[in-house]
């Protein structure tokens, strides 16, 4: 009787311990505001996006040639790739997204899209040789608007390291050139220096 009872008490223990190893393996999923500093890892992240982006919205939006300009008219503008000379696999294009669409809803630009260049032709295409498409309807091919601007840039790095510290510098450049005249009529950079320091107890 002592032994059955001793058995229980040692399933209900083992049980017990069990129930808090899953407990604590447990994933917990929370929604969190996408605005706040992300310091995760001291690799590029969404806080580095954000800053960059702010700042280079902000510089060309203000630049005293460039406001004199999209005063009077809406320039077209088309964004190149951004150039990674970082040795991250990094976005890119998450970017340019960014920084075009702030600008594009300031009301100051408008964009035409390089990336689709292929898709358009095919639908243009399609509407006037397919013979499937009313003419009075179709997109007229040779109309689309010519870009007066090209937005472009790099982002680079330089990391050091010992073995208790890791200090990465980053460097976003962006310009934006006339293409007709190739001048460089605005450009900015944008530094970030992020540093990890390896504690006592391990990473």
């Amino acid at each position: 009787m002592l032994m059955k009872k001793y058995s229980s008490i040692v399933g209900l223990t083992v049980m017990a311990a069990a129930l808090l190893v899953l407990q604590g393996c447990s994933t917990k999923v929370a929604y969190q505001d996408a605005t706040e500093v992300e310091t995760a890892t001291i690799d590029f992240g969404s806080t580095d996006l954000q800053q960059i982006a702010s700042k280079m919205v902000d510089s060309v939006l203000t630049f005293p040639p460039i406001v004199q300009v999209t005063n009077e008219r809406r320039p077209v503008m088309f964004v190149d790739k951004i150039k990674n000379k970082t040795t991250e696999h990094i976005d890119t294009e998450s970017i340019t997204d960014t920084i075009s669409t702030r600008i594009l809803r300031s009301g100051k630009f408008r964009f035409v899209d390089m990336t689709k260049v292929s898709e358009v032709r095919e639908q243009l295409e399609f509407q006037n040789e397919s013979g499937m498409v009313n003419r009075n309807s179709a997109a007229q091919i040779g109309r689309q608007v010519g870009a007066e601007y090209m937005m472009y840039g790099n982002l680079s790095s330089i990391v050091k390291k010992t073995d208790d510290v890791k200090d990465v510098y980053y460097k976003f450049t962006l310009k934006v050139m006339h293409l007709e005249s190739g001048i460089v009529e605005w450009s900015d950079e944008k530094e970030i220096r992020k540093q990890r320091e390896k504690s006592l107890f391990g990473r």
